[in-house]
């Protein structure tokens, strides 16, 4: 693989002007504010998620915000193969490149163990295991299978795998005690599968240009939300920021300086590693 030109400017390392990314779960809690992040940064974004009233919404604020940035938007049952990879290749036809790949899509529902007490160790069924494993880390392979493949083409890309801090510890049960509250251990194991991923992913498609990284995010409770994952007890939250060395939790802006590094050129010579961003969670 030829040497990439010598950079210019600290700002050029870290622009994505003239780049086109695709987001998967881009109207979650992550997935919306990296969208955001990545036009801030230049780049024309294509999102892609499961609700077409939620990506229309997206679309219309994101657009409001920066009229001058391409933002398109697939509807698709990621459940569903062929609809996924259908829409897949269509993005990857009808764009002249896509140099950013973010695997952000994962489904928190009671059918992967989540907001329900079946998800638990002792109860969690097959098919939530099993939907764990395919939203977890299949939703990701696809997607590589699909963009990579325009990446080779292109000679270049960077793919950023969103996992988890748990794909390296386990959760700390003190912390749910007393609460309803609980992670369900399948979320863990498709975690450490996609940063698995990563690794085998940068190590095949190094030769082509294309690096793949990972984000592994710590304690990012969603407390504007409604649903069972959106926490409201203040003696967990309390012994979430206690548990972490900086001594608050995280906020969804505190991966977009990750992302803009691992998507820009600032990257370069980075793949196949694993950037964890949880307040000193996992050092102690």
């Amino acid at each position: 693989m030829p040497d990439r030109p010598r950079f210019s400017s600290i700002g050029s390392l870290f622009s994505l002007k003239g780049k086109t990314a695709v987001v998967t779960g881009a109207t979650g809690y992550f997935g919306a504010a990296f969208s955001e992040c990545l036009l801030s940064a230049g780049a024309d974004v294509i999102l892609f998620g499961r609700s077409a009233g939620k990506l229309e919404k997206l679309a219309k604020s994101l657009k409001a915000t920066h009229k001058k940035a391409k933002v398109t938007q697939y509807k698709a049952d990621f459940y569903s193969e062929n609809d996924y990879r259908k829409a897949l290749i269509d993005a990857a036809r009808k764009n002249k490149s896509i140099d950013i790949l973010v695997n952000n899509a994962f489904d928190f529902s009671k059918d992967t163990g989540f907001n329900d007490p079946s998800g638990k160790a002792e109860k969690m069924s097959k098919s939530q295991w099993m939907k764990s494993l395919e939203s977890g880390v299949y939703w990701s392979a696809l997607a590589i299978q699909v963009i990579g493949e325009k990446m080779k083409g292109q000679k270049s890309g960077s793919i950023i795998n969103i996992s988890s801090m748990y794909a390296l510890v386990s959760p700390d049960p003190g912390i749910y005690k007393g609460t309803e509250m609980f992670n369900p251990p399948a979320y863990s194991v498709s975690k450490a599968g996609i940063a698995a991923l990563t690794r085998y992913i940068a190590s095949f498609y190094g030769e082509h240009g294309i690096r793949c990284n990972s984000i592994l995010p710590g304690a990012f409770p969603n407390l504007e939300g409604s649903s069972y994952n959106s926490p409201k007890d203040e003696g967990f939250l309390k012994r979430l920021r206690d548990k972490t060395v900086l001594g608050r939790f995280g906020r969804p802006e505190d991966l977009k300086g990750a992302l803009v590094f691992l998507s820009a050129d600032s990257s370069d010579y980075i793949t196949g590693q694993s950037i964890i961003v949880d307040g000193g969670w996992t050092i102690r």
